[in-house]
C-alpha cells in the first residue's frame, strides 16, 4: 500500500501551489502590462517627434536634423536605411539592434521614401532587466515567506486533530465511562466529532454492560443445576455395589460437572468489571494452592513414565478469584501432562507471583509458538488438552492484568510462565 501523506502536508502543498500560481500570474500580467505601456509611450513619443521633424522639413527645405545622444534620424530619401531597418513595414518596431545599440524604431513612408526615427533604449533595457530580476527575487522571497506561514498555520490547524487521535488511541477497551475531552478553543467541527465519539462510547458501555449482565445471569442460573449434577454423581459414587462401568461414567459426569463449574467461574470473572472483582476475590497462599493442584492432577500421569515435581516454593500470598487461579494453573498443568510422555514436569513459583511449568514434552518450533500468539491476538479458539481453551485463559490474563508467556523448543519441551498480580483490595476495590 502506498504511503499516505498527512493532512498538514496536503494543505501545505495545496496553498503553496496556489501561491506559486498566483505569483506567476501576477508576474506575467505585470510583464504584459509593462510591455503594452512601454510600447504606447515609445509610440507616442516617437510619433510626436517625427511629426515635428517632417513638418519642419516641409516648411524649411534647408532644415537638417541633428542626432542626439539617444535619438537618431534615418532619411531613406537621400541614402539607404541601415541594413537592420531595410524591409521593415511602416510602424513601430521594438528591440531592433542598430549600430550596436538596442533601439525602438518608428518607420513612416513619405513622398520620396521612408523615414525612420530610432530611440536608443539600451540603458533602459538594462534597467528593466534589473527591475525584473528584483521583482523575481521578491516573488521568490514572498513564496518562501508564505511557505513558512502556511507551514505554521497548517501545523496549528491539524494539531487539534492529532491530539484528538491521541485521545482516541488512549482509550482502553475494558474500561467503562471513558470520554473524549475537547478544550473550549476547539472548532465546531472537532466538537461535532468528539460528541459523536462520546455518544458511541456511551452506547458501547451500555452494550457491554448488557452483555456482562446476561453472562452473569446465565452463569448464576447454570450453577445450581451443575452443582446438583456434581453432588448427585458424587453421592452415587459413594454407594456400594455400583458396577465398574457405571462408576466410570459417574466419575466422568462428576469431573465434567466440576470443569463446567470452573468454566462458569471464569465466565463470571470476565463478566465483571476488573475494578469490582475484589468483592468476589480471596486472599490465599499461592504455594499451598499449587500443592493442591499438583495433587489433583497427579492421576493424569498414570500409564506414563512421568512425574510431577514441586520445586522450592516461597510463601506467596495474592488477592484474586481463587477458582479462576486454580482453573488457569490446572489447565496449564493438564496441557503439560498431555503433551509429555516421560520425564519430569517441574512446577515452581518465582517472586513476586509467577507460576512456571516446565515439561519434557515434544516442544514447539518458534513458528508454532508465534502462531499461537497470533491466534490469541485474533481471538482464536485454540484449545489446550481437554480443559479450558487457551484463548479463554488469555482473555482472563488480559482482563485481570496477568501475563502468559510460552517458550518452547522442538524435542526439548515447553516452559509456560503465568505472571499473576493481585487485584486492588480494601475499600477502593469495592467502589
Amino acid at each position: 500500500m502506498a504511503a499516505r501523506s498527512s493532512l498538514s502536508r496536503r494543505i501545505l502543498w495545496g496553498l503553496l501551489g496556489y501561491a506559486a500560481v498566483l505569483t506567476l500570474a501576477v508576474f506575467v500580467h505585470g510583464v504584459i502590462v509593462n510591455e503594452r505601456a512601454e510600447a504606447l509611450v515609445w509610440e507616442t513619443l516617437l510619433d510626436t517627434e517625427l511629426d515635428h521633424i517632417i513638418e519642419r522639413m516641409g516648411s524649411d527645405p534647408g532644415y537638417r536634423w541633428l542626432d542626439t545622444s539617444n535619438i537618431a534620424l534615418f532619411d531613406g530619401r537621400h541614402e539607404p536605411l541601415p541594413r537592420e531597418l531595410q524591409g521593415l513595414a511602416p510602424g513601430m518596431h521594438d528591440e531592433i539592434v542598430v549600430d550596436g545599440a538596442m533601439r525602438v524604431v518608428l518607420i513612416r513612408q513619405v513622398a520620396g521614401g521612408p523615414i525612420a526615427l530610432a530611440l536608443d533604449i539600451t540603458d533602459l533595457e538594462a534597467r528593466e532587466r534589473g527591475m525584473w530580476l528584483m521583482v523575481m527575487a521578491s516573488a521568490i522571497f514572498m513564496v518562501a515567506l508564505i511557505s513558512l506561514v502556511v507551514f505554521w498555520g497548517a501545523d496549528r490547524l491539524v494539531r487539534p486533530l492529532i491530539l484528538l487521535a491521541a485521545r482516541i488511541e488512549s482509550l482502553e477497551p475494558d474500561k467503562p465511562g471513558q470520554r473524549i475531552d475537547i478544550p473550549g478553543s476547539a472548532s465546531n467541527e472537532l466538537l461535532v466529532i468528539a460528541e459523536s465519539l462520546n455518544g458511541y462510547l456511551r452506547r458501547n458501555d451500555s452494550f457491554v454492560q448488557r452483555e456482562r449482565d446476561f453472562v452473569d445471569t446465565a452463569s448464576h442460573e447454570l450453577r445450581t443445576p451443575i452443582a446438583v449434577i456434581a453432588g448427585a454423581s458424587g453421592i452415587a459414587l459413594e454407594q456400594h455395589g455400583v458396577p465398574a462401568p457405571v462408576r466410570g461414567q459417574l466419575a466422568r459426569i462428576r469431573n465434567t460437572a466440576i470443569d463446567v463449574e470452573r468454566l462458569i467461574a471464569m465466565l463470571l470473572v470476565l463478566a465483571k468489571d476488573p475494578s469490582r472483582l475484589a468483592r468476589s476475590s480471596d486472599r490465599f497462599s499461592l504455594d499451598e494452592l499449587l500443592g493442591e493442584i499438583v495433587e489433583q492432577h497427579a492421576h493424569l500421569t498414570q500409564g506414563k513414565d512421568l512425574r510431577i515435581e514441586l520445586a522450592g516454593l516461597p510463601g506467596v500470598e495474592i488477592f484474586a478469584p481463587m477458582p479462576v487461579v486454580h482453573t488457569a494453573i490446572g489447565n496449564l498443568l493438564r496441557n503439560a501432562i498431555e503433551n509429555s510422555d516421560r520425564g519430569t514436569i517441574t512446577v515452581r513459583l518465582e517472586p513476586p507471583a509467577t507460576v512456571v511449568i516446565s515439561d519434557p514434552g515434544h516442544g514447539m518450533t518458534p513458528e508454532e509458538v508465534s502462531a499461537i500468539y497470533a491466534r490469541l491476538a485474533r481471538g482464536g479458539g485454540d484449545r489446550m488438552g481437554g480443559g479450558i481453551g487457551l484463548e479463554l485463559i488469555a482473555r482472563l490474563c488480559e482482563h485481570l492484568g496477568w501475563k502468559l508467556e510460552i517458550q518452547s523448543d522442538p524435542d526439548r519441551g515447553t516452559v509456560t510462565r503465568l505472571a499473576l498480580s493481585s487485584l486492588p483490595s480494601g475499600q477502593d476495590a469495592g467502589r
